[in-house]
Formats: structure tokens, sequence, C-alpha cells
């Protein structure tokens, strides 16, 4: 059985190649879907990848939000399809209305680059089943604005049906509400977060270790817990 995975690209987009290379190392074919074509191409889950869509003008994620691609994504996932939004592409999910609240600009008005341990508070997800509950990771982080909001109802609810998908260990790098790096939704098919598990999937390209140097592939569960998922449905 070959799983796909349909990885979006928007203008501005940066990560895409990573997320494909992601998708191929854990061992799915990784299928590109251009942000202008209303067409998923019959994919078993799709990523939207980090960068700058549509040079973040209006809002990060607002013009991406509104693309042919994304209306077909938010239709599929209504209907269960398991999507990852990282970093843009949880902006993208936010502005998308399949996560509740908002990303705004880094409390220190400061772009943000280095490697961010999390907490994975939900591993009831096709993206997040082979963790272990409160399980601690390391994967890179980059962004500008990674501060989560929401109105005190929202994280009220957030908090309390177990939605919190993952929370920053040891300081809280972008001020987001309640150190909330990633949500689900409440059908758990949807995760977004703020950090990049793409970037620590290969031995030699991830972060420091107690292992060795580079040697972090926290981020790969992301990617074989979607497979996993989709091959035992």
């Amino acid at each position: 059985m070959t799983i796909k995975i349909g990885v979006v690209t928007f203008p501005g987009t940066l990560d895409d190649r990573d997320a494909q290379r992601a998708v191929r190392i854990a061992g799915a074919e990784a299928v590109p879907l251009w942000h202008a074509d209303a067409n998923l191409h019959k994919v078993d889950a799709v990523v939207l990848p980090g960068g700058f869509s549509y040079g973040d003008y209006l809002r990060c994620g607002a013009i991406a939000a509104q693309a042919p691609v994304t209306a077909e994504i938010v239709k599929a996932a209504n209907g269960g399809l398991p999507v990852l939004g990282i970093c843009n592409g949880f902006q993208v999910l936010v502005e998308a209305h399949l996560l509740p609240g908002g990303l705004i600009r880094n409390e220190k008005q400061h772009f943000i680059c280095r490697d961010q341990r999390l907490r994975v508070e939900n591993v009831n997800t096709p993206w997040t089943n082979q963790f272990t509950q409160n399980e601690e990771i390391t994967i890179p982080l980059k962004n500008g604005e990674g501060g989560y909001i929401a109105n005190p109802e929202t994280l009220k609810r957030l908090e309390g049906e177990g939605l919190v998908a993952f929370r920053y260990l040891d300081s809280n790098p972008n001020g987001s509400m309640n150190d909330i790096a990633g949500l689900r939704n409440e059908r758990g098919n949807v995760v977004g977060l703020m950090p990049h598990p793409e970037h620590a999937v290969e031995p030699g390209f991830g972060p420091d270790s107690s292992v060795a140097m580079k040697s972090g592939i926290d981020g790969l569960k992301f990617f074989t817990s979607v497979i996993n998922s989709l091959v035992n449905a």
C-alpha cells in the first residue's frame, strides 16, 4: 500500500522541499500540490509547510486561506482527511477556521530561530500517535509571528477538551497564551504547530541531542504517525 501525502506550495513557501523529503524519509510518496490547483490528486493526507505565503501580506496565512487548494483542503479536512500545518501552515489553518484562535507578532518583536523543547500534550491524532503522552521532544523553531492568542472561552475549551497538542518547555519563545505551541481540532485529524518537525527527521541535520550533535530526529514521528494511522485505518 503506497501512502500519498500532499505538500502544498504557495508563492513564498520556503519549506515545501524539506516537508517532501520528510515524507519520503518516513516511507510515503510526496505529492506536490500547487496553490492555484483545486485538486488534491487523491492524496491520503496533506502538509501545509512553512514559509511566507504571499509575502505575509494582510496577515500571515490570510491570503493563502483563500487559495483554491485551501478550499479543497477545508472540505477534505471536514471529511476526515489528516492535515498538518507547520508554522505558516498553522497560520493558514487558523485563517481558514480549521483551528481556532489567532497568531500574532512575537512578544518581543523579533524573529526567533532556535531548537525548541516541547511537551507532547495529545497523542490521539494521526500526526502524534507514535509519541507517548507527555513525551519531551526537541525540534527547530523559526518564526516572527508565532504568538498564539484566543479569547478566554476558547482557551477554556481548548484546555478542557484536551485540544492542546504541544506546549513549549523551558521558556515561551513568542508569548503564546498558556505556552501553546500546537493544537488539534475536535476530530483530531487536523494538527497545527509553530515549530518545524520536517527539520528534525535525519541524523546529521537535526537538533543537537544527548547522543551527538545534529542527531535529533524527533520530528520524524509526525510523519511515521500519519503513515501508521492510514495503514491501520
